[in-house]
């Protein structure tokens, strides 16, 4: 993907991959059809050890992408509206633009919607969701490191990514500038919190807790991440991302604990 040299390392990828007419295929868009692949191929297996069924999983999982794209998307054009020049701009997900906790809130959204009317147990698909998403998020991330649309502020570590090619330009990169490669530190967030779920998930009591323990923990490495992230601050310093960050990790914990209290353990049947 780069080399190494003095001072960082050089990122020369266009993110277009090939260019035939108006048809333009991209890394970024690729990298979603991945991880989405990718998450299902290891979240369907742990979704029939809680006793969902494949015909269920198929169910939950067309609502579950297309409102988890909608929504990231939306979320994403409402954090940027001074940004939307035209109606073009706000449907314009193959140049980037994808906020996670949008696709968080819709896909849980459609999945509780999908699960009632289908009378497929909630939790469990929840807690197999978390595990698509964080999987899912890794590969994505790959997509935001080509474009270069989520870096920090320019850096002189060994580990700074420099752009030089000039796609790089859409996405406000100023080439031969070193930044920190905030979608790789992202990227290993993805990786210390799935083998902490994917290690807990036969152990937690209740389903549903694997879903909590996902956006707590999701959430604390966005608020600590988003201190490398030049994004505009909005309240004590701190930028939106983050004081969503704040919201979601109390919500989490207030869901963990309802569920130890509330949720009955034989909701699930893991084998």
């Amino acid at each position: 993907m780069g080399e190494f040299f003095v001072g960082g390392i050089t990122i020369h990828i266009d993110p277009v991959i090939f260019q035939l007419g108006p048809f333009a295929p991209r890394w970024y868009g690729l990298m979603y059809v991945v991880g989405i692949v990718a998450g299902v191929l290891v979240a369907r297996p742990y979704a029939n050890q809680s006793g969902i069924t494949n015909e269920q999983v198929e169910t939950i999982l067309g609502p579950a992408i297309i409102a988890g794209l909608i929504g990231g998307r939306l979320y994403f054009d409402v954090q940027n509206l001074d940004k939307m020049d035209s109606l073009i701009t706000y449907f314009a997900v193959w140049e980037g633009g994808m906020a996670f906790y949008g696709a968080i809130f819709g896909a849980a959204l459609a999945i509780i919607i999908t699960s009632r009317l289908a009378k497929i147990p909630l939790w469990p698909i929840l807690d197999a969701g978390a595990i698509f998403a964080v999987v899912g998020q890794f590969f994505g991330r790959i997509g935001n490191v080509i474009n270069g649309d989520i870096v920090g502020p320019p850096t002189d570590l060994p580990w700074g990514f420099t752009y030089t090619h000039p796609g790089a330009l859409a996405f406000g990169r100023e080439l031969g500038v070193s930044y920190h490669p905030a979608a790789v530190y992202e990227m290993g967030a993805n990786v210390v919190l799935f083998l902490i779920l994917w290690n807990i998930r036969l152990r937690v009591p209740k389903p549903g807790m694997i879903f909590a323990l996902y956006l707590i923990g999701y959430s604390l490495s966005q608020f600590i991440i988003f201190f490398v992230r030049t994004e505009p601050k909005l309240l004590f310093g701190l930028q939106q991302a983050q004081l969503t960050a704040i919201f979601v990790t109390y919500f989490g914990l207030l869901l963990f604990w309802w569920i130890s209290r509330k949720v009955d353990p034989l909701s699930s049947v893991r084998n």
